[in-house]
């Protein structure tokens, strides 16, 4: 014998829908098949639990069960009833429509599709990446069709619910103890057919058009800096919610300044006789600026030379790199006669020690070759 529907949901026979609702949601949770696998007690208390919900969520069949009880829905009934015999399949369904049909926007809500996120290529020279800069950019992208505000359909014509679908942008087939849901293919799963489309968008809702925005490069990016754009991209369709807009940021080369991470090189020619005899040197700087470099006595080509808090800014911070300063010593080309003999005369009077990396060099070479004669 069948347990009393009220009894099944552990309510009253004067409860609310709301209560009913509460009480189902609460005990098909409890007692889901997902739940509880290969608990047989458990899937025969859902399935009962399903029925009694299936018959009193409806207030014309809970008005037949309260005045003839069970036998209002068996056979010879279902007429007076207003309803057949009990569809699981179909109750089963309705198990993640009840529960969960208020987070994925009620059972008749139209599909909402978010739109596409977007990408924007910006080069910058190393400058504005030093300084940052305020950068505007023209995007061709979706937006919303200001003839139809987005609905598709022509002025003064309104979309009609699917015929296929009856509006829910979806379509049921029971297999078996399972339901199947697919997005309708007529209405495309918006829930609704336009017949008359807008003449300005074609009945997409949406037209291309190219937007100016501006986007502000913050001092210290680098090479593939990603800045983000929230809601600037594509339009979503059915009143879904924009895209994003990317900004994949690419900075020149500089014919100066090398980057590395924080820090920046520069490469300073020096004339020999600076190097020789040590001096000074003045060397920009990328905010515009310059820096003197003292050169000491007898410097060697390759020497590098600090100056800090002179390189990139770091991102969001007052922090900022160092400059390094490299040193190449230039040997002179096109000498005069007389220049050629100051030279020759120098070079009588090198002493031992005057250039200690050749010297140390010649004498590894000696010991290589004296041993490759051993051998």
């Amino acid at each position: 014998m069948k347990r009393c529907y009220y009894e099944t949901l552990e309510c009253e026979k004067s409860a609310t829908g709301e209560v009913l609702k509460s009480a189902y949601r609460k005990l098909a949770m409890k007692f889901h098949p997902d739940r509880n696998p290969g608990d047989a007690t458990a899937e025969m208390k859902f399935k009962e639990i399903s029925e009694a919900y299936d018959v009193l969520k409806d207030d014309q069949k809970r008005a037949a069960y309260d005045r003839f009880g069970h036998a209002a829905f068996e056979a010879g009934m279902g007429a007076r009833a207003g309803g057949g015999p009990f569809d699981f399949a179909g109750s089963f369904s309705d198990v993640f429509e009840d529960l969960f049909g208020d987070l994925m926007g009620g059972r008749r809500s139209r599909r909402s599709n978010r739109g596409q996120d977007l990408r924007y290529n910006l080069g910058i020279t190393l400058e504005e990446a030093y300084r940052g800069r305020s950068a505007e950019i023209k995007v061709p992208t979706m937006v919303t069709c200001e003839s139809c505000r987005g609905l598709g359909a022509e002025p003064g014509t309104t979309a009609e619910t699917c015929p296929t679908c009856a509006g829910h942008g979806k379509i049921r087939a029971a297999q078996g103890f399972f339901t199947i849901e697919r997005s309708c293919t007529h209405c495309r799963g918006s829930g609704k057919v336009i017949r008359h489309p807008c003449k300005a968008c074609r009945g997409a809702g949406m037209v291309q058009k190219e937007r100016t925005l501006t986007v502000d490069v913050p001092p210290g990016v680098e090479e593939g800096t990603r800045i983000r754009l929230s809601g600037e991209g594509a339009v979503g369709a059915n009143g879904g919610p924009n895209g994003d807009l990317y900004i994949f940021l690419s900075v020149a080369e500089h014919p100066i300044f090398q980057r590395d991470g924080h820090n920046l090189h520069c490469r300073a020619t020096v004339a020999f006789t600076t190097a020789a005899l040590g001096g000074a040197i003045e060397v920009p700087t990328l905010d515009g600026g310059r820096a003197k470099v003292t050169i000491p006595e007898g410097t060697q080509s390759g020497k590098q030379f600090r100056i800090r808090a002179k390189g990139m800014p770091v991102l969001r911070s007052a922090q900022r790199g160092d400059l390094y300063i490299e040193v190449a010593v230039e040997t002179p080309v096109r000498l005069t006669r007389r220049q050629k003999e100051l030279l020759r005369e120098f070079e009588g009077e090198t002493k031992e020690g005057c250039q200690p990396e050749a010297e140390c060099f010649m004498a590894k070479l000696k010991e290589f070759w004296k041993g490759g004669q051993t051998a």
